[in-house]
């Protein structure tokens, strides 16, 4: 039997659930021999740990720290992950090289999509690092009719300026003391670490046309998720975009169909527990 391998890497990475997911579209799939495991890797082991993978290695996801550097060690980049400057995806071609993609953007878009987003609306971003990355991209392909990116320092707005210019979308940067302001947008990205948002729960004034993604999903729902959800808003979660990024990187690795609706189930049994 050939064995295949793929793991999904980060630091810390023992939270991870993208090993539910994965191993169960491979046994949804028939796919014997196949195995995703974690592995803990900060961004700079990760090149000496990819260079040392043996040719049964069929793909990489790549979670926070290492998103860069994945860009970094690969022989070839998609057109998204160029113009996001990360990647979140690692796929082994047959000729031994390294391809990376960012499948966030596309999972963001299907997620958003879902909720009923439509194009040509405003988008407001709550922070400024990688996720937010993905959020402009996404905006993008959405067809934004503006961004706005809310950020507690300004020049983490000005880091992103490239990547709004290289995905095509007019970026303007905001205040964290204006965030409840910004938040009437048709959509909400939240893309901040655990609790630096609860305070905006008790101040935004949410309209029930939005959407909100909130980027996180331990504990959930978030308090600020909860208080969208109490205005009649539209919800979607970490959890969402986990799974939909999931699905882009297991059709790459394995080159079949992703056997969506058997992951799902995987990944809602795990959902009552965070819940």
């Amino acid at each position: 039997m050939t064995v295949h391998r793929a793991a999904v890497l980060g630091k810390p990475i023992a939270h991870s659930l993208s090993p539910v997911i994965h191993n169960a579209g491979y046994a949804a799939a028939g796919l014997t021999g196949w195995s995703y495991t974690r592995v803990e890797c900060a961004a700079a082991e990760l090149p000496a740990l990819v260079a040392g993978l043996g040719p049964e290695w069929a793909g990489l996801s790549v979670t926070m720290p290492g998103k860069e550097a994945a860009l970094a060690v690969a022989d070839a980049v998609s057109p998204v992950a160029a113009a996001v400057g990360a990647a979140n995806t690692l796929v082994r071609r047959p000729d031994g090289s390294w391809y990376a993609d960012n499948t966030d953007v596309s999972g963001m878009v299907e997620v958003l999509t879902s909720a009923g987003v439509a194009p040509g609306g405003t988008v407001t971003v709550l922070g400024a690092g990688g996720t937010a990355r993905a959020a402009l991209a996404a905006a993008a392909r959405l067809g934004a009719a503006s961004v706005t990116v809310v950020a507690r320092r300004p020049a983490a707005v000005d880091e992103l300026r490239p990547v709004a210019g290289a995905v095509g979308v007019a970026l303007t940067g905001a205040g964290w003391a204006d965030a409840a302001a910004h938040a009437g947008a048709d959509v909400v990205v939240s893309t901040v670490p655990k609790g630096v948002a609860d305070p905006l729960a008790g101040e935004i004034r949410w309209r029930p046309s939005t959407v909100l993604f909130d980027a996180l999903y331990d504990p959930w729902p978030t308090p600020l998720a909860a208080s969208a959800l109490a205005a009649g808003a539209r919800v979607v979660s970490g959890l969402d975009l986990l799974l939909a990024q999931a699905v882009g990187q297991f059709e790459q690795f394995t080159g079949v169909p992703a056997p969506r609706a058997a992951m799902a189930r995987a990944l809602a049994a795990h959902r009552t527990g965070l819940s």
